[in-house]
């Protein structure tokens, strides 16, 4: 399996990974754990200089393991830009021309902003910068901007509730797959145990990648995706997912989607700590829900329901297959160059049907080096399934 990792400077926790192995997420989450600052901060405490986010005046921690300093420069991530134009109410497209063309008007436009109301309280998600001993601080990363209501939900302990909670449910799995960017993060679970044949759906399929036949090999598997976002990008999720084994395509969906939302009340200003029962009750649930949805999703009946509802579209023979293309990316809104690598796949995988156009979908998905866009398009899937079966 390929995987890609990313950092964003030497001296801060690396943030990126694609097709990783489960360890590979679990050691990059650690490292993460280790150098995240999360602070309730006043507008007056923010400063924008040179395009970075300034805090200044909020009182350090001190704990029985040192004391953790506040105050510092962080650069912000495209998804924290997001953020701050979202709560000062900047528009988006302006505030990235002035980031890529003017940042002295960039620094002006946030700054007076954050002083319109100087008392307004935000949650800022960092990363410290680490130098060695001796050194100045440091710059570090601004992840996020948010309500001082966000509820903090982490990647690493949502990921060992939900594993804890795959692990109670009985079921025989394997992580396939693990991507983790700024936005979210993604872990992919599979059952071989639960699997069906579904000769209708795969019926004249190739695989695009080595030619392999779904006349041959029938199997679709259970599975499904737990998703977390610890910047305000989502819910905590876990959605079914359907695994057709000739190519590895995956089929989400969505609409039997489990999820816990990042709502909490106000939090008093400074470092926020989440209380040891806070986080036991909080994940104690979330272990729960996940081997209820796991107990669910990874039942045959549940698949082999799925898989009947795709064959009675997936049959319908497209009259013309590249104006049904061109119709099904219009209408869910898919990007000319993801449409032109979805009409390539659609040939390659030979099915000149309504089914073809969602495995080319999810194939074409696989193929993403970005594991947002990715996620986004397999989930699109079975409405382009439902697309083309309706155009013809």
């Amino acid at each position: 399996m390929t995987q890609q990792f990313a950092e964003r400077a030497t001296n801060v926790a690396p943030t990126g990974a694609r097709n990783a192995e489960l360890s590979d997420l679990v050691r990059i989450l650690e490292d993460q754990q280790h150098r995240k600052l999360d602070v309730i901060a006043p507008a007056a405490a923010l400063r924008f200089r040179e395009g970075n986010v300034h805090v200044e005046g909020v009182e350090s921690l001190i704990t029985e393991d040192g004391v953790t300093e506040v105050d510092g420069i962080y650069r912000p991530t495209a998804v924290a830009d997001e953020g701050i134009a979202d709560k000062l109410r900047i528009p988006l497209a302006y505030l990235r021309r002035m980031r890529t063309d003017n940042v002295p008007l960039l620094d002006e436009n946030v700054n007076a902003w954050l002083g319109q109301e100087p008392e307004r309280r935000f949650m800022l998600r960092a990363f410290r910068g680490e130098n060695g001993p001796g050194m100045p601080p440091a710059e570090g990363v601004a992840r996020a901007l948010l309500s001082d209501s966000y509820k903090l939900m982490d990647n690493f302990d949502m990921l060992l509730a939900a594993l804890d909670g795959v692990q109670q449910s009985g079921h025989p799995t394997r992580v396939t797959g693990c991507d983790l960017t700024d936005r979210r993060m993604y872990v992919r679970v599979e059952s071989e145990a639960v699997a069906i044949q579904a000769r209708a759906l795969l019926r004249g399929y190739r695989s695009p990648f080595d030619g392999r036949s779904g006349d041959e090999l029938p199997m679709v598997s259970a599975g499904f995706v737990i998703t977390n976002s610890e910047v305000g990008a989502g819910a905590y999720t876990i959605t079914p997912r359907a695994v057709i084994q000739v190519c590895r395509n995956g089929l989400t969906m969505a609409k039997d989607v489990m999820r816990a939302v990042h709502l909490g009340g106000k939090q008093d200003e400074g470092v926020v700590s989440w209380s040891g029962q806070t986080q036991r009750k909080t994940l104690e649930l979330i272990t729960c829900k996940t081997a209820d949805a796991v107990r669910t999703f990874l039942s045959r009946e549940y698949v082999e329901a799925k898989v009947s509802e795709m064959e009675a579209a997936a049959s319908k023979t497209l009259a013309e297959p590249t104006k049904t293309i061109e119709h099904v990316t219009k209408t869910l809104s898919i990007g000319t160059e993801a449409k032109d690598m979805i009409l390539a796949h659609f040939i390659r995988g030979g099915q000149m049907t309504a089914g073809g156009v969602m495995q080319a979908v999810t194939s074409t998905a696989q193929t993403l080096t970005d594991a947002d866009q990715a996620a986004a398009l397999e989930a699109l899937a079975v409405p382009a399934l439902t697309a083309a079966a309706a155009h013809g």
